[in-house]
């Protein structure tokens, strides 16, 4: 049995020189500054100075076993970088955009470069990527002498899914997944798939100590600001140590933490799709078990019908609590309760699968364990508490955010859910004003019987709101305010998500290559299953893909929005220099601005008790392009009234207004008996009561 390669941090430079003994500035600053402003990389397609061979095959098992090769001239043998792409197991090779910018720069520090193809998920199951690596390497070995590189000083690097395969490629046995032969291999004669170094070349990331979280905390509790994180308890990282123990021992103890199925008839457990797509469940190498993962493979879930577990995962939610947070975001919750039969569901696509979501929908029992979560941690701290609880039923409200509830709110992903495809985001809907405005009202009379939800417009997990909910026309600074009044001024409690104060919107995307999110890659290639062409389908993940939100806040008008100096992991949106925070810090009659009025209203010592508490009343449900609420408390009543059509539009009156609160329009005139609305224009209006 061969020894382990070292896995290499941000400060262990000193192993990589030592082990491969070349050029340690090269390591330094590529593996920590390659995207740094100070790295001048050179764009040229000329190998200068060296050997380049591209598309070299190294294995027949497919067309895809192929490697490009790069070895600068030197008298003596070189070190050898082994670079193995990402793209989410479905897409890229091996001449991405990433590994070209290293291999130029590294060819002239001394280092030759081996840039490795694998087969993806589309044409082979794990872990066929790890055994075609596996085979690239003994391939490498086998033929240093040929290409002119060391064949005992080999260094494996790799980012996203090449991360994955880097790390179990090199910290494996040698003898482990080498199933997959090299061209020209002799069986008398083998020949090792061992590397010297597996390089993280992001190096160790943190986002600061937890002396900086101390300070933190500290200094909002000065300023009268709480601290809430998010809370992720379905599922934990396939690193963690509970995982990997249970997969070094999947009948051991901490194999019941998750769930580890035998596979039927050499199938899966159960039919079930995941919610990035593909099987729910993962084998386990060496064994007929899966383990159960319902988002990525790399996110098993945990088995919250352990009793240990739950004590763990209690322990650590208070250990927060017990540092002075003051509650939490809780990630995905509904998934925590499972049918610990797996029984399979009636396939919903082309694929043979049923969603996931069909069994946490077909079975009960989840209160007990939010009971027991809220009566071990949140209840002992008075925490806050907003969940993710999607599929949820009308006659469960009162259970989940009630004077009693599981939790202190939920969010309201009511009109979110409008554009819901049957298949998938090829065919999403289009959200019409009337569903839109009919969805909202609906959810605000049901949900003021028992409690307050969380309102959103967009977040992390969702495209622009911009974007989806107003049409064309309506796309701009007017519309962005009246779009963000109604939200806001809702009853419940309003979420404003980083970029909605300054009106971003979802980005152009021209290629499939430039989304990270898996979901989003799926969903692509679901459409083109469907048989939609690449246009069509590309269309639909730019108008569905939550990348949307997670494009750079835009800061300014500068270089990459401000953002960073280096290179952002996700592509600027291009209007970032029309809208910027700094250019809408300047302009009074900014969305930023306006945005920070409506807060003001809504917190003012005369309106805070009817926003907070105040009834909320549909009006002007007949006309065709009116959203209009009351919100009404004690003695006063408040008219928010806006309208979503491309023409003006008139309203009489029901009751006399007595003061107008705000206007996006910069409306003074105090209405009559009327109000006459501009295409995008919103009121709030205190009115007689």
């Amino acid at each position: 049995m061969k020894k382990k390669g070292f896995i290499i941090g941000g400060i262990c430079l000193a192993a990589i020189v030592g082990i491969l003994g070349y050029n340690h500035e090269a390591v330094r600053v590529v593996f920590h500054n390659v995207y740094s402003p100070s790295v001048k990389l050179d764009d040229s397609s000329k190998w200068n100075g060296g050997k380049a061979y591209e598309k070299l095959p190294y294995s027949e098992t497919s067309e895809n076993d192929y490697l490009d090769l790069y070895v600068p001239d030197s008298e003596e043998p070189m070190p050898l970088i082994i670079l193995v792409h990402g793209g989410g197991f479905v897409y890229n090779d091996s001449q991405s955009r990433q590994a070209q910018l290293m291999y130029r720069y590294f060819r002239d520090h001394g280092y030759a470069c081996a840039s490795v193809n694998y087969r993806l998920a589309q044409e082979a199951a794990f872990p066929a990527g790890v055994e075609d690596v596996k085979s690239a390497i003994r391939f490498l070995r086998a033929n240093a002498e040929k290409y002119g590189y060391d064949p005992e000083r080999f260094a494996i690097w790799g980012e996203s899914a090449g991360g994955y395969l880097s790390v179990i490629c090199g910290a494996s046995n040698d003898e482990e997944f080498n199933s997959v032969p090299f061209i020209g291999e002799d069986k008398n004669h083998p020949v090792s798939s061992e590397v010297q170094v597996i390089l993280d070349y992001y190096g160790c990331m943190e986002f600061g100590t937890m002396e900086d979280f101390d300070e933190l905390l500290s200094e909002a509790k000065k300023r009268n600001m709480y601290i809430i994180m998010d809370l992720v308890i379905n599922h934990c990282s396939d690193q963690h140590e509970w995982f990997r123990k249970a997969l070094a021992d999947p009948d051991g103890e901490y194999a019941d933490y998750f769930y580890f199925r035998e596979g039927k008839n050499g199938n899966p457990p159960s039919n079930y799709r995941s919610y990035f797509g593909g099987s729910c469940w993962e084998p386990v190498p060496g064994t007929d078990k899966y383990y159960l993962h319902m988002f990525a493979k790399e996110q098993p879930d945990l088995n919250w019908e352990n009793p240990i577990l739950r004590q763990k995962l209690f322990d650590m939610v208070n250990w927060w609590l017990e540092k002075g947070l003051a509650g939490f975001r809780i990630d995905a919750i509904m998934n925590i309760k499972k049918d610990l039969d797996f029984p399979d569901f009636g396939p919903d696509g082309p694929d043979g699968l049923s969603g996931c979501w069909c069994m946490i929908e077909s079975v009960d029992g989840i209160g007990e364990l939010l009971d027991d979560l809220k009566k071990n941690t949140f209840e002992k701290y008075e925490a806050f508490t907003v969940a993710e609880a999607f599929n949820l039923n009308k006659s469960e409200l009162n259970k989940f955010i009630g004077e009693n509830g599981y939790f202190s709110t939920i969010f309201d992903f009511s009109a979110q859910c409008l554009s819901d495809g049957k298949h998938g985001w090829y065919d999403s809907p289009d959200i019409t004003f009337k569903k839109w405005r009919e969805t909202i009202i609906n959810s605000q009379l049901d949900v003021q019987k028992v409690g307050f939800e969380a309102n959103i417009i967009e977040n992390h997990d969702e495209p622009r709101g911009v974007s989806r909910f107003l049409p064309e026309y309506a796309r701009n600074a007017d519309g962005t305010k009246m779009l963000g009044t109604i939200s806001v001024l809702l009853r419940g409690i309003p979420f404003i998500y980083q970029g909605q104060e300054i009106g971003m919107q979802n980005a152009i995307w021209k290629s499939v290559d430039e989304f990270n999110d898996i979901n989003t890659i799926d969903q692509y290639y679901i459409a083109r299953k469907a048989g939609l062409n690449n246009k069509d389908a590309l269309a639909a993940c730019c108008k569905m893909s939550r990348d949307n939100a997670r494009t750079p806040m835009q800061w300014s008008s500068c270089n990459n929005a401000g953002f960073t100096s280096g290179t952002p992991w996700l592509k600027v949106n291009s209007n970032y220099k029309l809208i910027n925070v700094e250019n809408q810090e300047k302009n009074p009659d900014s969305v930023l601005n306006y945005y920070k009025k409506l807060v003001s209203v809504r917190k003012s010592p005369e309106y805070i008790e009817t926003f907070t508490y105040g009834e909320f009343i549909p009006a002007y449900e007949n006309t065709e392009t009116v959203m209009a609420y009351y919100r009404v408390f004690n003695n006063k009543r408040i008219l928010i009234i806006s309208n979503f059509g491309n023409t003006s539009v008139n309203i009489p009156l029901e009751y006399s207004v007595k003061h107008i609160i705000l206007s996006n329009k910069k409306q003074s005139t105090l209405p009559a008996t009327s109000i006459k609305l501009e295409s995008c224009e919103v009121l709030v209006l205190e009115c007689d009561n």
